[in-house]
């Protein structure tokens, strides 16, 4: 029997159809997210990022997704 895999992404309810992923970065891959410009929590653990291939992700997980962007200025006194 095949069954959705649903997820809390930053506060949200995603639903993943079969074949859903099984480890963190393929559902950052499903996602569409840039691995080089993020930081990801799950269930309320950072998770390293050489450790994305390893982490296996369950229905009812909550993952947290934070993206960082440069930029600021650099005024001279």
């Amino acid at each position: 029997m095949l069954t959705d895999m649903t997820l809390q992404i930053n506060g949200q309810t995603r639903s993943f159809p079969e074949p859903v992923p099984s480890t963190l970065d393929q559902v950052l891959l499903e996602l569409g997210m840039k691995a080089d410009r993020i930081a990801v929590e799950r269930n309320g653990e950072i998770v390293p990022r050489t450790q994305w291939s390893e982490t296996a992700v369950q229905s009812g997980d909550r993952l947290e997704v934070v993206h960082f962007v440069g930029g600021g200025s650099s005024a001279s006194s």
